[in-house]
């Protein structure tokens, strides 16, 4: 994927060049302001990383001189409600405050080309794109029709099930199949943010509120206004703030940092974990009363060894995606290798089986990969 990084910070710059140098799958190009970008871009770059305060031509005016040729990230460290709404309906997909951490960006560039398994049956989920994400297997098909009906009310969802299984996925198809959907899908995880920050994430904080606050900032809640706002990883919310999150869910009004008036907001709340609640519930480390409150419909997504007639759809899909991806022929997998794949357990679930593919695609040589080529064993994990 061939990948343009568009920001005037040259620490950032630099940073963001080296982290990412660590991924094969990435070329990078680095630009210093839109101008140069604009000056260099062509049909071959895939995605855009923009900042929104540059000297010269801002990001949003950048975006809007891309005319939706490409898929764009907005990343930036002064975030306004305005602008973050603008962006979103110019069709920037994900707006990442800084600082993040790398891998918060990586599922971001990944969610800009979702490896999805198109199928015909229209119980299928689908992602902003328009394809299927997930396949038809009766265990699911379950899930959707219940996911449907949630999906039409503003009522607390709670997404269950292992890592990997496609929560994210499923939050965003929630979003755009209800009638939030031409608004702002804002997701944020627990486990990524310092639990000194995420107070300042949620909620925002005014000029001077602490020591490096030197310019007010939204936070999710506002950012998310009209939408949807995703908190993945919710068990991992300090007990501290638990008591704070319940009273904005009850009053719909969040109160930034250094502010001394609450603000009203229109925010439908989606929550996914793979935690065990009622055991932190138990020992003392989530409250009850805010599980019930984000617990009004739960949502259990099965793994994928309970769906294995999905398996090879989302490989296949997931190989051509690769072999279009890096330009090469097009691969089949072997029928020593399909076997495989339905026999593996994947204790990743879907997200190891695109990582899976997406090796195999790379490593293996000729149009036909082998099961050797596949590299399960050397895992370690998960045969039966």
């Amino acid at each position: 994927m061939k990948i343009a990084i568009v920001e005037d910070d040259i620490n950032m710059r630099k940073s963001l060049e080296i982290a990412m140098g660590d991924f094969e799958q990435y070329d990078v190009h680095t630009f210093k302001n839109a101008r140069d970008a604009l000056k260099k871009l062509d049909d071959t770059f895939d995605l855009i990383i923009s900042d929104i305060n540059m000297p010269g031509m801002d990001g949003i005016e950048f975006v809007k001189t891309l005319g939706g040729k490409y898929e764009v990230i907005i990343i930036t460290g002064n975030a306004t409600l305005t602008r973050a709404i603008e962006s979103i309906q110019l069709g920037v997909k994900d707006f990442l405050l800084k600082p993040f951490e790398i891998e918060t960006l990586i599922a971001a560039i990944e969610r800009s080309a979702t490896v999805v398994h198109k199928t015909p049956k229209t119980g299928a989920a689908k992602t902003e794109g328009g394809e299927s994400f997930l396949g038809t297997s009766p265990a699911l098909e379950k899930l959707l029709e219940r996911l449907a009906k949630a999906a039409a009310t503003d009522a607390s969802i709670m997404l269950l099930g292992e890592s990997g299984v496609g929560k994210e996925v499923l939050a965003r198809h929630i979003h755009h199949s209800s009638p939030r959907a031409s608004k702002p899908f804002v997701a944020i995880n627990m486990a990524a943010i310092p639990d000194n920050l995420i107070e300042s994430e949620l909620f925002g904080f005014e000029k001077g509120a602490f020591t490096d606050a030197a310019e007010a900032k939204a936070g999710q809640f506002e950012l998310a206004e009209g939408g949807t706002l995703f908190l993945d990883e919710i068990g991992e919310m300090p007990y501290s703030l638990q008591a704070k999150l319940l009273r904005v869910l009850q009053e719909r009004e969040i109160r930034r940092l250094g502010s001394s008036k609450n603000t009203k907001i229109d925010v439908r709340i989606i929550t996914a974990t793979n935690a065990d609640l009622s055991r932190k519930i138990g020992e003392g480390g989530f409250r009850e009363d805010l599980y019930y409150r984000l617990n009004t419909i739960p949502l259990l997504i099965p793994p994928l060894r309970e769906r294995r007639e999905e398996i090879l759809p989302i490989a296949e899909a997931a190989l051509e995606r690769y072999c279009a991806r890096y330009g090469f022929e097009s691969k089949t997998f072997s029928p020593e290798a399909k076997a495989a794949l339905e026999n593996y357990t994947w204790p990743g679930n879907i997200r190891e089986l695109i990582s899976v593919v997406e090796r195999s695609a790379i490593l293996s040589d000729g149009n036909r990969i082998g099961a050797e080529e596949l590299f399960l064993e050397a895992r370690g994990l998960g045969r039966i």
